[in-house]
């Protein structure tokens, strides 16, 4: 893939990712602590069909210290976007699924030595201890989750014990309703705060302290001739939850669509300084995630 992300901070970036390779082998053997073998690697129907369809790269089935997991979730209320078993794909949680993970690995795999797999994984929370075995992962429309009670209970067991949560694509009023209505479930008692644009995710690897004002737009909004943002959501917010020691444990992207930087990444239609930023602050993301 020709990627289009811009070749500046190079020194800085490898200085990083060199010190956190340890920090991530470390990181990594603490967390996957499970009794049980992991799930296997499997692929489900994309909720974007051919819009996010992807090959299957030829070396899928190589480990790596990396897993770029996808959290599943059941969204049976919520009409068009629960149509469907969400344990077969085809619903919410697949949007961007899987050009959008794959992409952000071949920039990883480019831009870092982290050793990351080249495909993602799904990841379903009634599938016992599995979550753990997967310390990174993405929700996409998080604002169109309808967890249970036993889901919310061991998301919450993950992200303490050191998980990483990263909410995206999701835009406007009713969507933050949603979305806060099962994250309260999760966390009923710690603030959601809106980071400053000098917390370390925006600046581990590439600064960008302007992504607290920057929308990545959405691609269909775009197409449709629109300004990248969907209903009411045109201010962008990046927010947090922390744990007890000040820990960024889930990353919310409101009204942003950072997984549409990745999976339109190579299309002339999507905007080039909009791939280019989401790309870095996908390398920023995990860089954190895997080194706290």
């Amino acid at each position: 893939m020709q990627t289009r992300v811009e070749n500046r901070t190079r020194s800085r970036r490898r200085r990083t990712a060199r010190g956190g390779v340890l920090a991530l082998a470390a990181g990594l053997l603490a967390f996957c602590v499970a009794a049980h073998a992991q799930r296997e690697f499997r692929v489900y129907e994309s909720f974007e069909g051919y819009d996010s369809a992807d090959e299957l790269p030829p070396d899928w089935n190589v480990p790596g210290e990396l897993v770029i997991g996808r959290l599943m979730y059941p969204s049976s209320r919520f009409g068009f976007f629960g149509r469907g078993d969400w344990r077969k794909g085809g619903t919410s949680w697949a949007v961007d699924y899987p050009r959008g993970e794959r992409t952000l690995a071949r920039i990883l795999r480019r831009l870092t030595r982290i050793d990351v797999r080249s495909v993602e994984q799904p990841v379903n929370l009634d599938d016992g201890d599995d979550v753990t075995h997967w310390p990174f992962l993405i929700v996409g429309l998080a604002g169109y989750w309808e967890l249970t009670d036993s889901q919310v209970a061991r998301l919450r067991e993950y992200l303490l014990s050191g998980g990483f949560l990263f909410c995206d694509s999701f835009f406007g009023s009713d969507s933050w309703y949603g979305f806060e209505q099962g994250i309260r479930r999760v966390f009923p008692d710690r603030p959601i705060v809106d980071l400053p644009p000098d917390h370390p995710v925006f600046n581990i690897v590439y600064d960008l302290r302007e992504m607290p004002t920057t929308q990545i737009p959405n691609m269909n909004s775009l197409m449709a001739g629109g300004g990248g943002w969907l209903g009411d959501g045109t201010v962008p917010r990046w927010r947090g939850i922390m744990d007890d020691n000040g820990r960024l444990m889930v990353l919310i992207a409101f009204n942003n669509d950072v997984a549409d930087s990745w999976q339109w990444a190579d299309d002339p239609r999507y905007p080039a300084e909009s791939a280019n930023l989401g790309l870095r602050m996908g390398v920023n993301i995990i860089v954190y995630a895997m080194t706290h």
